[in-house]
């Protein structure tokens, strides 16, 4: 009983923890967000939360995306490799064996004239044949924890993979959103314009009829025909900005720009799913980033723990045994020779010139770096939800307002335009009540596509409906 005795004393205190443990570091959490009424009801966006639009042709777009998107699946990789990584750092808890089987043959020739004290012999040949089967264990004793502090560090980066997984995610699916709601916005404004010139060149065939009988000036056809033309240059760059959107979903969803159409179409036709920010203590459990940044973290702590263990000695263990025959077949069912052997090693460093040192440190710098990072990605949780709960109030009431100037200027049009066929004003009125009416025609569509992008920004801030998993809560605060 004595000699396992130190033995177990050494795997006793192979569960020895030099800490520290991880606790959260302290933020600052508002009670509730500026932009919106404390006791507005929550809303958070479900996880498919784009189909609250209504467009068969962006759930198929964003379908594409999840399932062919570059950076997407850069980020499915990136999980695997750190799920190796955990098998790969969790592989020393455990002692190694291995089994080394082996053959020997050794063939001796005698000649006839060799003697041994007077005694000659002829010619022979002496055959040895020796087979043996060993297996070898190894193992580090865990004494101060080091190993499991590395296995815990893979699994909290494994944990932070799958958040960033997440975040990307989440960062396609709204770029395909937010393109497309651009190229919808661009074919409004296409319509418009073309609307516009239409409209401009009914009223310069007008004056021109009016200037045959002399009742309008050169003046007021070269005004006229001014606007027709700049209206008309206006039409290609707004289909070449619309063509670039198109384009730009290429990338998002993995293809060639040369494979991806979008059918026209405008944004009038769209709903607009309601979503409600809720308390700002519930935000952190929806973001992916805050999730990620917390994981790197926590995996960090663990390899300041696995850096302070690298100060103490390292105690190894190996042992073997075997056997060994002259046949094969009484290798293990016949006479033969067994073999054994146990060891146990300590190393301790005495001196390293700070090497030690130098990486405690550098771990717990690194530590304070992610704490600053965690910190901020927590306070641009809140600064997103804000600027989208800003941004969506403001373009909500400017769009209404927006479409109250366009119904106003629309009015303003048609009565110039009677009075004009009347003789009763000049053509400076009728383009004064055009310009206005073009020109707010086409800010309604930019704000409406404002809403629409500061809609897409909330759910992005709120998360896009994904929630920290409780297991993987549990894995960070254990």
């Amino acid at each position: 009983m004595r000699r396992p005795l130190p033995l177990l004393c050494l795997l006793a205190l192979a569960a020895c923890d030099l800490g520290p443990d991880y606790t959260r570091p302290a933020i600052e959490v508002p009670e509730a967000y500026r932009a919106t009424d404390a006791t507005a009801a929550a809303a958070w966006p479900e996880p498919q939360w784009w189909q609250g639009f209504r467009s068969p042709e962006l759930n198929d777009l964003i379908a594409q995306a999840r399932v062919a998107n570059f950076d997407l699946l850069a980020a499915i990789a990136r999980v695997r490799q750190a799920d190796a990584q955990v098998r790969i750092s969790g592989a020393p808890l455990l002692p190694s064996l291995t089994f080394s089987p082996s053959a020997q043959y050794q063939r001796n020739a005698l000649g006839s004239s060799g003697s041994f004290q007077g005694v000659s012999f002829g010619n022979k040949q002496i055959e040895n044949h020796i087979y043996s089967a060993e297996f070898n264990a190894s193992y580090q004793v865990d004494f101060w924890g080091q190993n499991a502090a590395t296995y815990a560090s893979a699994q909290a980066s494994l944990l932070a993979s799958k958040f960033d997984q997440e975040t990307v995610a989440l960062t396609v699916v709204t770029s395909v959103a937010d393109t497309w709601f651009q190229a919808l916005s661009l074919q409004d404004r296409l319509a418009i314009a073309q609307q516009n010139l239409r409209t401009s060149e009914n009223v310069l065939g007008a004056i021109r009829g009016r200037l045959t009988v002399g009742t309008a000036t050169a003046l007021d056809l070269s005004q006229q025909l001014a606007l027709v033309q700049g209206l008309r240059a206006n039409i290609p760059h707004l289909t070449s900005q619309r063509a670039k959107q198109v384009i730009a979903l290429g990338i998002l969803i993995g293809r060639p720009p040369e494979a991806v159409n979008v059918t026209p179409g405008t944004l009038n036709t769209l709903a607009l799913p309601p979503v409600g920010a809720g308390l700002p203590s519930d935000l952190l459990l929806r973001r992916p980033d805050v999730a990620n940044a917390e994981a790197q973290l926590v995996a960090q702590n663990a390899n300041i723990k696995a850096a302070r263990a690298a100060f103490f000695p390292q105690v190894q263990l190996t042992g073997s045994g075997g056997l060994s025959s002259i046949a094969v077949n009484t290798l293990f069912f016949g006479p033969g020779s067994t073999v054994a052997a146990l060891a146990a090693t300590a190393t301790q460093t005495i001196f390293d010139n700070g090497l030690k040192q130098g990486q405690i440190e550098q771990a717990r710098g690194k530590y304070d770096e992610l704490v600053a990072n965690y910190r901020k990605a927590v306070v641009q949780a809140f600064t997103d939800v804000e600027d989208a709960l800003t941004a969506l109030r403001y373009t909500t009431e400017q769009e209404a307002l927006e479409a109250q100037a366009v119904a106003t200027a629309q009015q303003s049009v048609d009565i110039a335009g009677a009075q004009l066929a009347a003789g009763t004003i000049d053509v400076t009125t009728v383009l004064q009540a055009q310009q206005t009416l073009f020109t707010d025609r086409d800010t309604l569509a930019q704000v409406r596509l404002a809403r629409f992008q500061a809609l897409v920004s909330l759910y992005k801030a709120l998360g896009g409906g994904w929630t920290l998993p409780p297991q993987d809560a549990g894995e960070m605060t254990k």
